[in-house]
């Protein structure tokens, strides 16, 4: 589906652009700690972009085509990049630890997101 391939493009140029500002801009502002926080979240980000590029390609009709289970897994791991790696770019930004309690929720998105692309091409392929 055109709109994964996209979301999944924007947040790879957003995840490299982060990645870049935060080697430059903030490798003299932030502790070491919230450096490596930020780069976790870069990361993920371009993890998860280049999930939802493939989620993209199985849906098209030459592959699996749209199921349900694909496009959940599609907007699970959006949501799992806006809550995983936003809450930890804005901890690394402002310091407010409760913001990591946020975090794991992204985290489970993303699992629940790649155990539906695995049931989706069993049972493509079952």
């Amino acid at each position: 589906m055109p709109f994964f391939i996209i979301a999944g493009a924007i947040n790879a140029f957003l995840a490299v652009a982060f990645g870049a500002f935060g080697a430059h801009a903030l490798k003299e502002k932030l502790s070491e700690k919230y450096l490596a926080i930020w780069e976790t979240a870069v990361q993920y980000q371009m993890y998860h972009a280049i999930g939802l590029i493939v989620i993209g390609i199985l849906m098209s009709p030459t592959i699996i085509g749209h199921v349900s289970q694909l496009s959940w897994a599609g907007y699970l791991m959006l949501a799992g990049i806006v809550i995983f790696s936003g809450s930890l770019y804005v901890l690394s930004l402002s310091g407010i630890g409760i913001l990591g309690a946020i975090t794991p929720i992204g985290g489970v998105a993303f699992l629940i997101a790649w155990v539906l692309v695995i049931v989706a091409v069993v049972k493509h392929i079952g």
